[in-house]
């Protein structure tokens, strides 16, 4: 007789260019999910029944990871003893390849754990590369890393000034997407930082003598509405080229309306980083975990969904 599934939380990252985004496609589509090779990998494990990845965060199309997360459950067959940790990330890395996904780590949790309802919070990075006259002058290691928005220089301190007024509790029914399915969504997140910061540049070294610069945008919340992240990237980049004053930032949150912020002001997926997902040591180190109708001490009512 089968003893009970092992649960297990693992970490990966992924280069996002090659994917329709991180969740399960149809797999006749010429670009799939993450999810999809994550699967296939896992059913190389031989596992006795099919093992599903629940995941984290939700990303789209052109959008990396350097630390999502995800649940599954393995049974194995009769006698076969539970995978350790080190077994099951160089098992499912051995069957990634050569796919830019990678498995970063796993540990056994607990039958209730869930990597989705679990999480305390999701910090995501937006790169931008300032100095570039044009997208031909991105360097050829930074393409589908950061966007390089035209234009000339931003504004940094009136950036900075502006992303104060989304720090804290509001609707962010302007910053949502317009998508129906969005509606459903209650638009009310809190942001528990926006910080917009100098980063590096990979082999930036190279070409100082160009005058590139790189800065990160660093936001982090329990979840996001859909396409948030972006949205206000997008007008604070805005706020950078001076199309709009940083109060002005405010004025459009307080409209709570998606429609006010037009699509084309969107940042572009590729500067987009998925950075950390963090839960609870608590959650993680529990053998029993939380009861079924109470995941990760939330109640059904308060399970909100991830989006980017």
């Amino acid at each position: 007789m089968a003893g009970a599934p092992a649960r297990y939380l693992v970490f990966f990252q992924y280069f996002g260019t090659r994917y329709s985004g991180v969740t399960e496609t149809k797999s006749d589509q010429a670009l799939v999910g993450v999810q999809n090779y994550l699967e296939r990998a896992a059913e190389q494990l031989k596992p006795s029944a099919p093992i599903k990845f629940h995941i984290s965060s939700r990303t789209d199309s052109g959008v990396h990871a350097l630390a999502n997360a995800a649940h599954l459950d393995i049974q194995r067959p009769p006698g076969k003893a539970a995978f350790t940790a080190q077994q099951l990330v160089q098992g499912l890395n051995h069957h990634l390849r050569p796919e830019p996904i990678r498995i970063l780590s796993a540990q056994r949790v607990s039958s209730t754990f869930h990597a989705r309802f679990c999480a305390l919070s999701r910090t995501y990075i937006y790169r931008l590369l300032l100095g570039c006259a044009h997208h031909s002058q991105i360097p050829v290691f930074e393409r589908d890393l950061c966007w390089a928005p035209a234009g000339g220089p931003l504004d940094i301190p009136a950036m900075r000034e502006a992303a104060q007024f989304l720090l804290g509790t509001h609707d962010f029914s302007s910053f949502r997407s317009l998508r129906a399915e969005a509606a459903a969504q209650s638009p009310v997140r809190t942001l528990l930082q926006l910080q917009l910061q100098p980063g590096p540049g990979f082999l930036e070294h190279h070409y100082l003598h160009r005058g590139l610069e790189f800065w990160e945008v660093k936001v982090k919340s329990k979840s996001f509405l859909y396409r948030q992240v972006r949205r206000m990237v997008g007008a604070l980049v805005a706020v950078g080229r001076r199309r709009m004053a940083p109060g002005q930032l405010r004025e459009l949150l307080e409209l709570r309306d998606p429609r006010a912020l037009p699509p084309h002001a969107t940042a572009p997926p590729e500067g987009l980083f998925l950075q950390r997902v963090e839960y609870s040591p608590a959650d993680l180190a529990s053998p029993s975990g939380p009861a079924e109708e109470e995941l990760c001490g939330l109640s059904r009512e308060e399970i909100v969904t991830p989006t980017t």
